[in-house]
């Protein structure tokens, strides 16, 4: 199955910052915000149907203590959030991510996925397998959203100026988003099927768009 891959331009951690203080909303209710208005101007673009559209995601959730953060090994579940792709203003689309993403927070959806994936890993494969598809069936594309160092790292003397990366995607999940912080900037990765998505790059562009929306939203109500 042939993949294509795209990525957007840095976006500054302190523009971030600037539309979660103005607007009330948390990083990742900002990025999923803007990503959910990406994908509704890219289906928009191909003529789809909008009006009553969500697009659930499946976005790992890590459980460990955040003391425990550096520590090596996975300790995740999943939690699945319906995209509002059907929601055209900016600030209400923001609004009702951030109120999904309250709701998902308060459960106990990440615990319960979390022991499941323990079960499935104890099982046969063909088990396993089956498993990954009824999670795979549950949604339509697999989010990240991952903090990464918050100063620069160097090899042999050298600046990483970037670091990006594409998330794995399982079952007939067709399309993976990968949200990175890094030294003081942003970055947002896709990866689809060819077949389903033969140009990311609009995505990342829309998704961009509709970020700097909400930014500009935000400049103007600090003003």
């Amino acid at each position: 199955m042939q993949k294509r891959v795209a990525w957007s331009n840095n976006i500054p951690l302190a523009d971030v910052k600037t539309v979660t203080k103005a607007l009330g909303s948390k990083v990742n209710d900002v990025m999923l915000s803007a990503l959910a208005g990406g994908l509704r101007d890219y289906l928009i673009a191909r003529n789809a149907e909008v009006s009553d559209l969500e697009i659930r995601a499946v976005i790992p959730v890590d459980l460990r203590e955040p003391q425990r953060g550096i520590e090596l090994g996975n300790a995740f579940g999943l939690v699945f959030l319906a995209l509002p792709l059907s929601i055209a203003d900016p600030i209400e689309r923001l609004v009702e991510t951030k109120k999904r993403m309250d709701a998902i927070k308060a459960s106990i959806e990440a615990f319960t996925f979390y022991s499941l994936l323990n079960i499935f890993g104890v099982t046969p494969r063909q088990v396993e397998e089956q498993g990954l598809n009824i999670f795979g069936s549950r949604a339509t594309a697999v989010v990240t959203n991952v903090r990464g160092p918050g100063q620069a790292l160097y090899i042999a003397g050298s600046k990483i100026e970037n670091i990006m990366g594409w998330v794995p995607q399982a079952g007939h999940l067709g399309l993976g988003v990968s949200i990175f912080s890094y030294d003081g900037k942003v970055s947002v990765g896709v990866i689809t099927d060819a077949g389903l998505v033969p140009d990311p790059e609009r995505i990342t562009a829309a998704f961009r768009a509709r970020f700097d929306e909400l930014l500009a939203i935000a400049t103007e109500a600090g003003a």
